[in-house]
Order: C-alpha cells, then sequence, then structure tokens
C-alpha cells in the first residue's frame, strides 16, 4: 500500500507541523496536539472546542477560526483524543465566557470529553457539551451505544461557532448547538475501505464490485452490502434513509460530503441526483455545500446530510467563517 508518509507513528505529528507551516493565524501545539485561533481567547465570545481521533480532515483543526471553532484536539488515527488535551485547549481559550465541547457520539471521544469537561470546571472554567449523533443507518455500532456522530458535526461546529462569534451566551450558544443536531440526519455509503498508516493497508474486507451502504466513518459495518450501483440509484438509497427519518417541514441545508477518495467531478454528479430526489420528494433546498469535509482517510465513497434549517439558522450558517476548510463572508 502506497502512503505519503514518513513512519505510521510520527504521521499525525508530521501533520500538524505542516498545518503550522500553512496556518500562522494558528498556534499549533505539536507536542501537546492543540490547534488554537492564534488570537483566542477573544474577550467577550463562548469558545468552542472539539476534536476526535486523526484521519477525518479537514474535520477538526481545519475549522479552527473566526466563525467556528476556538480550538481543536487531534488523537491518533481513529483514536480520541486525551483529557489533558482538551483541558489544555479549554483553558487556552476561555474568556471567561465558557467553552462549549461539541462532541461526536463514539465511546471514547464521550467518556474522554466528560473526564475533560470535570477536570476544567475544577478549574474553574464554565463547562457544556453537545452530542452529535446524526447518522441515521444504525442505531448502535463498532465504537458507539446510540447513533453515530458524522457529517452534522459540521453544521454544529459552523452554526455554533457563528452565534458565538455574535457574542451570544453559552447557554444560547449550546441551545443552538443541540438544535442544529437535533435536526439533522446522515447516511454514508462506502465504494472502498479506508487504510490505516499503521495497518498499511484497508481496514475492512469489501470485495470489488461491492460498496457498503451505512458505513461509519472509520469503516464500521452499515446495513448491508450490494452491487456496485448508480450515482442515481445510491441518492435514492441514501435519501430514503434520511427523509424517512427527518421527514423535514421546511427547507433545508445540504452537505454533499467526500470520503477521502472521491473526486469532486464525481462528487458534483452525486449532487446533481441528490438534488434531483429532493425536488422529486418535494424538500426545498436553501444552502447546498459540496467536498471532502468529514472524510475517513483514503476511502471512496460519500456521505449525505440534511439540517431542517429555520430563520434563525440560515442568518448563522450565512455568517462570515474564516477557517483553512471553510471560509466566505467579510
Amino acid at each position: 500500500m502506497r502512503m505519503l508518509i514518513n513512519v505510521p507513528e510520527t504521521v499525525v505529528a508530521d501533520a500538524l507541523r505542516g498545518i503550522a507551516a500553512a496556518h500562522p493565524e494558528l498556534t499549533v501545539d505539536v507536542e501537546k496536539r492543540v490547534v488554537v485561533r492564534r488570537d483566542a481567547p477573544v474577550a467577550g465570545k463562548v469558545a468552542l472546542v472539539s476534536g476526535g481521533g486523526s484521519g477525518h480532515e479537514p474535520l477538526h483543526a481545519g475549522f479552527v477560526g473566526p466563525g467556528m471553532l476556538a480550538a481543536a484536539c487531534p488523537g491518533e488515527v481513529f483514536t480520541s483524543p486525551v483529557p489533558d488535551q482538551m483541558v489544555r485547549a479549554a483553558a487556552a481559550v476561555d474568556s471567561g465566557r465558557g467553552v462549549l465541547f461539541v462532541v461526536k457520539n463514539y465511546t471514547g471521544d464521550v467518556l474522554n470529553f466528560e473526564m475533560a469537561a470535570e477536570l476544567a470546571e475544577d478549574e474553574g472554567v464554565q463547562v457544556a457539551t453537545v452530542l452529535v449523533d446524526d447518522d441515521v443507518a444504525v442505531a448502535d455500532s463498532t465504537f458507539t451505544a446510540g447513533r453515530r456522530g458524522t457529517g452534522a458535526t459540521l453544521f454544529v461546529e459552523k452554526i455554533a461557532g457563528a452565534a458565538a462569534e455574535e457574542g451570544q451566551p453559552l447557554e444560547r450558544v449550546e441551545a443552538v448547538a443541540r438544535r442544529v443536531n437535533a435536526r439533522s440526519r446522515s447516511f454514508g455509503v462506502a465504494l472502498s475501505a479506508c487504510s490505516t498508516p499503521a495497518k498499511g493497508g484497508p481496514t475492512f474486507d469489501l470485495p470489488p464490485g461491492e460498496l457498503e451502504l451505512g458505513v461509519g466513518i472509520h469503516g464500521e459495518p452499515g446495513r448491508e452490502r450490494r452491487a456496485m450501483m448508480t450515482s442515481r440509484e445510491i441518492a435514492d438509497v441514501t435519501l430514503d434513509a434520511v427523509l424517512e427519518d427527518l421527514r423535514p417541514s421546511g427547507p433545508v441545508l445540504v452537505l454533499v460530503n467526500g470520503m477521502g477518495a472521491t473526486p469532486l467531478l464525481e462528487l458534483y454528479g452525486f449532487n446533481a441526483e441528490v438534488q434531483r430526489v429532493l425536488g422529486e420528494r418535494g424538500v426545498s433546498v436553501a444552502r447546498t455545500l459540496v467536498g471532502n469535509y468529514v472524510t475517513s482517510l483514503d476511502m471512496a465513497g460519500c456521505s449525505v446530510t440534511l439540517c431542517q434549517a429555520d430563520e434563525e439558522l440560515l442568518r448563522l450558517w450565512d455568517a462570515p467563517v474564516r477557517t483553512a476548510a471553510l471560509r466566505w463572508g467579510v
């Protein structure tokens, strides 16, 4: 298996050194594994902190900056960061208005962020936590009790981050984040397995000519395997699963997300099919984002996330953001 790395043991550290070199607007502690806005703490504002295993880039370090996260804590590949990272991040970004932890629903992440919240509060930092659990594919999975946290993490971090940027108080930023999660649903499809640096090859067996419907972002099993399908057929199955659960009554935000190895040519073609299905179902689309945002190393495939929007959520989505991976507005 060919990988653009030195040795598996230094993959995360090497990537963090690269992030630091490319983005001087960030403070990157390679040894302690914390990425922080260089201007943190920002006076008068709630700070958002998130993190998780590496391998899902640009999630989360790529979303650190004005309008989104104040800090991110990268763990080893597909491995939760440790509480010390989260406590260090919270202390670095807290302005006295409190810190919101955004946590994807994986057992290691949940336990470590819970412990970090307790430790941070012992040090005088007010902490609130929002759990992201948007994946409708399965009720329980390899690493979770309950639904997995996937693409809606981007919606939560962007919209809650905009609320924090406006100076809204912690309880309000937390409420907005919870509302976004409650209104969001996702479903993913794998066309190939992902390969971790440590293993040096595929993490699960997906025979040629087959795909996995409902795959998790670590390669966890989904609902079923089928023979390869067309983009049109995949969109029909994916949106069936999402809309059966979400049943939106108003306009939606759409994320058509690549798993890491799917080119934009294919993702935009898939987005055309997603828009077709939504149109046929009478679902109004407010905004669409297409790209590789919540990835699974080199997995070929895609996921779709819908969030039922309202006037406030749309305003916060449209608000300016300036991060390495997401930026618009002034």
